[in-house]
C-alpha cells in the first residue's frame, strides 16, 4: 500500500513537533525526517511523538558527501553516516537517503571509488538492521556540491553492482520527470525504486533547487505516477518542495493543497483530522 508522505525540508521554519502535528492533522501518513530536526527535538522524545500522532518515517535525510565535498574527511564521513544508518534503524524508516558528495576535484573514476567504498562499508550495518540505503541521483543542474551521480542509468548500474537488497533509488520526479522516454523506463526502474519524490516544476534546474507547487509546473506527475503504480510500486511518495517560488509560503495551506493534489495523483482518498484546507 502506498503511503503518502511530506518531506520536513518542505517546512523549514518549523520545529520537529509542528511537523509531526501539522502533517498527522493534513492527512500524511508518513513523513520525511531532516536529521537536523530530530537532533534538536530529541531522539526519544521524536520517537514517542511520532507513535502517538500515528505516523510512519518515509525516509531519513541524510548521508553523504564522501569525497570530501562538506569539508569532511572520507572517514569522518563514513562514521557520520553509520549513526545515520542507527536512527533510520531506530526510527522503522523505510529509506536511508544517500548522497555521493560531489566530484570535489578528483576524477570521476575516483570519486565513484570513494563512493562504492562508503557504501561498502554501510553495507554490513544496513543489512544487520534492515536499512535500505536508498542512492539520490539528481539534475546536473542543481547538483553542484551533493553528487557526481546525475545521470539514472549509471546510477542504476552502481546499484546493481553492490548486489545487495539494501541498495536502491530514490527516483524524484523534480530531477528526471523532464527526460524525454522517462515514463516508458519506470516499469524497468520501478524494482530498484525505494522512494519516490515529487516535486514540480516550471523549468529545468540551473543553479539552486527551485520547485514549485504540486501541479502548478510542467512535470507530468499523472504519467509518472500512473506508470510507477501498474508497475507495481507500493513504497511510499514523498512531497518535498522549496526554492525561490516557495520562499515564504503559508505551510499550512501548502499542506492542504498538496494533499488533495497528491491523492489525486495517486488515486487515494486521504482522511484528515483537520479542517479541509
Amino acid at each position: 500500500m502506498v503511503r503518502l508522505s511530506m518531506n520536513e525540508l518542505t517546512t523549514l521554519r518549523w520545529s520537529f513537533d509542528e511537523d509531526v502535528r501539522h502533517y498527522a492533522a493534513a492527512g500524511f501518513q508518513a513523513i520525511a525526517v531532516w536529521r537536523q530536526k530530530i537532533s534538536d527535538f530529541g531522539e526519544l522524545k521524536s520517537l514517542e511523538l511520532l507513535d502517538e500522532a500515528g505516523l510512519a518515517v518515509s525516509a531519513v535525510l541524510w548521508a553523504g558527501g564522501f569525497t570530501g565535498s562538506d569539508g569532511r574527511s572520507h572517514k569522518e564521513s563514513i562514521e557520520d553516516a553509520l549513526e545515520a544508518v542507527q536512527l533510520t534503524a531506530d526510527l522503522k524508516a523505510g529509506s536511508l537517503i544517500v548522497y555521493s558528495g560531489s566530484r570535489a576535484g578528483h576524477t570521476h573514476n575516483h570519486a565513484k571509488r570513494l563512493f562504492r567504498d562508503a557504501v561498502e562499508a554501510l553495507l554490513p550495518q544496513a543489512e544487520g538492521s534492515g536499512v535500505t540505503l536508498a542512492i539520490e541521483p539528481m539534475h546536473a543542474g542543481c547538483a553542484s556540491g551533493w553528487t557526481f551521480l546525475t545521470n539514472l542509468d549509471e546510477t542504476l548500474e552502481l546499484i546493481r553492482s553492490f548486489g545487495s537488497p539494501n541498495v536502491k533509488l530514490v527516483f524524484d520526479a523534480y530531477h528526471f520527470g523532464h527526460l524525454p522516454g522517462i515514463v516508458e523506463r519506470l516499469p524497468e526502474l520501478s524494482p530498484w525504486i525505494s522512494l519516490v519524490q515529487l516535486g514540480d516544476a516550471r523549468r529545468p534546474p540551473c543553479g539552486e533547487q527551485n520547485r514549485c507547487r504540486l501541479g502548478a509546473g510542467l512535470l507530468p506527475l499523472q504519467a509518472i505516477m500512473a506508470a510507477l503504480l501498474a508497475s507495481g510500486y507500493a513504497g511510499d511518495v514523498d512531497i518535498e518542495l522549496m526554492g525561490e517560488d516557495l520562499e515564504d509560503p503559508d505551510y499550512a495551506e501548502l499542506l492542504g493543497h498538496s494533499r488533495r493534489v497528491a491523492g489525486e495523483l495517486l488515486g487515494i482518498g486521504m482522511k484528515t483530522g483537520g479542517p479541509e484546507a
